[in-house]
């Protein structure tokens, strides 16, 4: 969600030509069906001429968005694919589009794709033209900056493990965090899951269990070839993820299937509280 005016900044814009509607937008488009407004204009400035090409082209970005890659993701690709119905076409700035590339386009490439040219940001127009520039520099020091999860190779699943040795990596590690996993019916090709994380322990500064459930349920997004390896069947699996949060990036190093109620897991993650790491 987001305010357009506070990101406007005052010049020419370009005219919007008789040949573009408003229309209401679509639960359909969930990328942008929540957001400050509710109509958007069509054609967009993406060049999509009917509803349905929109609701086509935008879900295959909605995954990206779910990534919280960067504050202003869904505010960018919105402005595109849903502009909001002004007597002028509203772009984002430049430095938006740059600012979004440069955090999102890695996680683009973890899925195997580039950043499209259809969004190269030279089309984009400097941040003194009417444009939706990027929050103020001084954003980041008003909101806690948090660790942020990176592509990785996915570890291999151990299933086989002593209590001893998993307190062993306890104590080389940050944080563990228990994730029940399962994937979604739906009706389109794509892919998604239901999420639940259950923070075991945390030991880095000051990071609270909400955010480090957020973290942990963004790296599962960006890394999603590591889901898919982990949820085979429809059917719920459970899971521990153990790792280290090293200069700002968190690296999740063992992931440990949890099998049963009495297992190794259950007696690691107990006496933990108690354990002293030599």
């Amino acid at each position: 969600v987001f305010a357009v005016s506070g990101f406007l900044r005052v010049a020419t814009g370009l005219d919007i030509g008789l040949s573009t509607k408003c229309v209401v937008i679509p639960k359909e488009m969930g990328m942008c069906h929540k957001i400050a407004y509710s109509e958007m204009r069509l054609p967009n400035l993406m060049g999509h001429t009917s509803m349905a090409e929109v609701i086509q082209k935008s879900t295959t970005w909605q995954h990206l968005v779910h990534t919280d890659c960067h504050p202003h993701v869904r505010t960018f690709l919105c402005s595109l694919f849903a502009p909001i119905c002004l007597d002028t076409f509203i772009h984002p700035c430049r430095s938006m589009c740059v600012a979004v590339r440069d955090s999102c386009a890695p996680v683009l490439l973890c899925h195997g794709h580039s950043w499209p040219a259809s969004l190269d940001c030279d089309r984009f127009p400097g941040d003194e033209d009417m444009c939706l520039a990027p929050l103020a520099k001084d954003y980041k020091y008003l909101h806690k900056v948090l660790p942020k999860p990176t592509c990785q190779t996915c570890p291999t699943v151990e299933e086989f493990f002593t209590h001893k040795r998993v307190l062993e990596v306890f104590c080389d590690s940050n944080f563990a965090v228990k994730v029940k996993l399962a994937k979604k019916r739906t009706a389109s090709e794509d892919q998604e899951y239901n999420i639940e994380c259950q923070v075991e322990f945390i030991t880095q500064g000051s990071l609270l269990p909400y955010e480090t459930q957020s973290m942990i349920q963004q790296w599962l997004l960006i890394n999603e070839k590591c889901i898919e390896r982990m949820t085979p069947t429809h059917r719920p699996m459970v899971y521990l993820l153990v790792g280290n949060i090293e200069e700002g990036i968190i690296l999740v190093n063992q992931v440990y299937r949890w099998q049963r109620k009495d297992s190794q897991l259950t007696l690691a993650t107990q006496k933990w509280r108690y354990h002293k790491c030599l």
